[in-house]
C-alpha cells in the first residue's frame, strides 16, 4: 500500500485502476484516501485501540479538503481512544441497510424484496442498529447469529441478507476490502424436509388427480411432476410461452429459461381449451389462477389421497430424483430445473439409492396414468 503526504492535487491526480486501492497519509497514521474502481474516492481512517480493529470513512473529497479532512480524523482517532460514540449518521447500519436496500434492491424481485425487508427489519435491525458499519465484526455476526438459534430457517435466511450489505458496504469504501464478517459462519443444519413417496402413494395420489379431472388444478399438478417446474411458473403460463413443444418462461426464479417438454406434457397442454392468454385462467379476474385455489386443490388431493405431509415442492424433489436415477448429470438437471448453482443440484445425488429408485418407479404410476 502506497504512503505519501496527501495533498488536494495528489488527491485529484489519483486515477481509478480494475481494482480497489488505498493511498495512506504520510502526515497523520491510519489517514489516507480510497480509490473505487467506479471512480469515487473516500478518505478513510483506520485505527487500533485496546486490540479492536477501527474502519471509519472520513468524508469525500468532493466535499472537504485534505486539510478538513485531516483534522476530521484527527478528532475520529481521539473519539475512538476516549469511547466517545461516532457522529457520522451516515455510516450506522440502518442508514448503510436502507441505501443497499434501494439500490441493490433492483436485482431481487418484488416478492423476494419484501421477503428480504421482512428478515431485515424483524431479525437483522434489532441487533446491528446504531451500529457504525465498519465496526461490525464476525464476533458480532456470530453472537447475532447464534442468538437466533430458536429460530434456525429464519437465521439461515437472514445471513445472506446481512452479507449483501456487508458486501455492498465494502464495496462503496465503508469496509476494508475483503471484510465481510458473514464470510465463514456455517447455516444451522436442519431436517431435511425434502419427501419421496412410495409406489403406493403416488398411485392414491394418481388416482385422486384422475377423479378430479378435467380440472384445471389437476392439470396443474401433473404439469408440476412431468418438469420440474415450480407452482409459479406453471399457474402463470401464458399460450405464447407454449411454442415448438417447449415452454418458454420469461420470469423464473433465476431468470428466463427454457423448459424442454415430455410427449405426456405435450399432451396435457394440447388437450386444453384456448378461452384466454392465461393457459390457466382465473375465474373472476382477468390474470392467472390464484396461487391460494392451487394451494386449496392441493391440500384436498393429498387428503383424498392420505398424504398430508407431502407438500406441492415434493413432486420437483421427485423429478430431480428421478432423473438422477436414469443416468441424466447433475448439470442436465440442474438446467431442467433451472438452478444457476450445480450445488443445489448436487444434494439429489447424495439420496438413498433405494429411496431414488423407490420414486422413480412411484413416478411412472403418474407419468403412464395407470390405477392401482
Amino acid at each position: 500500500m502506497s504512503r505519501t503526504r496527501l495533498t488536494d492535487a495528489k488527491v485529484r491526480a489519483l486515477r481509478t485502476a480494475k481494482a480497489t486501492r488505498n493511498v495512506r497519509d504520510a502526515a497523520l497514521a491510519g489517514f489516507g484516501v480510497r480509490i473505487l474502481p467506479s471512480g469515487r474516492k473516500r478518505y478513510f481512517l483506520q485505527s487500533q485501540h485496546e486490540g479492536r480493529r477501527t474502519w471509519r470513512i472520513v468524508g469525500d473529497p468532493d466535499g472537504m479538503t485534505v486539510g478538513e479532512a485531516r483534522e476530521r480524523a484527527r478528532g475520529m482517532l481521539a473519539a475512538i481512544r476516549t469511547g466517545r460514540p461516532a457522529s457520522d449518521e451516515g455510516t450506522l447500519f440502518e442508514a448503510v441497510a436502507e441505501e443497499v436496500f434501494c439500490r441493490y434492491g433492483r436485482n431481487w424481485k418484488p416478492g423476494t424484496l419484501a421477503v428480504n425487508r421482512h428478515y431485515l427489519h424483524k431479525k437483522i435491525l434489532p441487533w446491528f442498529r446504531g451500529r457504525q458499519i465498519s465496526g461490525i465484526t464476525s464476533r458480532d455476526v456470530k453472537d447475532w447469529f447464534a442468538s437466533l438459534h430458536a429460530t434456525p430457517v429464519s437465521a439461515d435466511r437472514s445471513m445472506p441478507v446481512l452479507s449483501v450489505i456487508m458486501k455492498e458496504a465494502e464495496a462503496d469504501g465503508l469496509r476494508p476490502e475483503g471484510s465481510n464478517p458473514c464470510k465463514g459462519i456455517r447455516r444451522y443444519s436442519r431436517k431435511n424436509r425434502e419427501r419421496f413417496l412410495s409406489e403406493s402413494e403416488m398411485g392414491r395420489l394418481g388416482k385422486s388427480l384422475r377423479k378430479a379431472e378435467p380440472s384445471p388444478a389437476a392439470s396443474i399438478i401433473r404439469l408440476l411432476a412431468l418438469t420440474g417446474c415450480r407452482s409459479s411458473e406453471i399457474r402463470t403460463l401464458r399460450w405464447k410461452d407454449f411454442r415448438d413443444g417447449h415452454l418458454y418462461l420469461r420470469d423464473s426464479k433465476t431468470g428466463p429459461r427454457t423448459v424442454w417438454l415430455s410427449s405426456a406434457a405435450r399432451a396435457i397442454l394440447d388437450g386444453l381449451p384456448r378461452t384466454s392468454s392465461w393457459i390457466f385462467p382465473s375465474w373472476r379476474t382477468e390474470g392467472p389462477i390464484s396461487s391460494s385455489k392451487v394451494r386449496k386443490a392441493w391440500a384436498g388431493f393429498r387428503s383424498n389421497a392420505s398424504l398430508k405431509d407431502v407438500r406441492l415442492h415434493d413432486l420437483r424433489h421427485a423429478y430431480a430424483s428421478l432423473a438422477i436415477m436414469h443416468g441424466e448429470t447433475v448439470l442436465t438437471v440442474g438446467r431442467l430445473l433451472g438452478h444457476e448453482d450445480p450445488g443445489t443440484t448436487l444434494k439429489y445425488a447424495h439420496h438413498a439409492e433405494g429411496a431414488v429408485e423407490e420414486a422413480a418407479a412411484a413416478m411412472g404410476v403418474v407419468l403412464g396414468g395407470r390405477e392401482t
